[in-house]
């Protein structure tokens, strides 16, 4: 499944970034993680302290990823309606949801401060982005003067993180592609 010139450290920190995301912290056991990771059995000690750490490190993994890529999206070229419409419109597993929204509903990873950290620092990173991108955009006369960047990016956040969930409760993507085409008419840019 994985690379033979991938560590043992990067298995099994992927075998848990994955499985956290399809089971969440409590259904991801140790002994699910070694045997994704075709790991040996004192494998996941050897590197880390323990199911914590180790979930630590895949936490952190994923939420630098999802960094990188909005951070493409949202550095790009284009106007800032352009970028913001680029970060609407990438490419996602709709039905498996996002891999960081996730996590905010596992109830053990919110209880925990050190494994809920990299989760909300993502979140709060892309929101400032994405208020950022408002901001210019009112300074560049493509958005009215009157949006507010801030309340702009939770909106734009709560629509993807809340189109997820809807999607995954019908079975079908179109909820969601139906709410962001909605806040993209929204968010159009007003004409002179």
């Amino acid at each position: 499944m994985y690379s033979a010139s991938m560590s043992t450290s990067d298995r099994l920190i992927e075998s848990t970034r994955e499985l956290l995301w399809e089971r969440g912290y409590v259904g991801t056991s140790p002994k699910a993680i070694l045997e994704r990771a075709g790991a040996g059995q004192g494998s996941m000690y050897h590197h880390f302290k323990g199911k914590p750490d180790l979930a630590l490190a895949a936490i952190t993994r994923t939420a630098q990823e999802m960094r990188a890529v909005v951070e493409r999206l949202l550095d790009g070229p284009g106007t800032p309606s352009e970028r913001i419409r680029a970060y609407l419109l990438r490419e996602r597993d709709v039905l498996r949801g996002c891999p960081v929204g996730r996590l905010t509903m596992d109830p053990d990873i919110v209880a925990s401060d050190e494994l809920r950290a990299p989760v909300d620092e993502t979140l709060d990173w892309i929101r400032e982005r994405l208020a950022g991108l408002v901001e210019e955009g009112k300074e560049q006369g493509e958005f009215a003067p009157e949006l507010d960047g801030e309340e702009v990016a939770a909106t734009i956040l709560a629509t993807i993180q809340g189109g997820y969930v809807l999607a995954r409760a019908a079975g079908s993507p179109v909820l969601f592609e139906t709410g962001v085409r909605g806040l993209l008419s929204l968010l159009s840019p007003t004409t002179p």
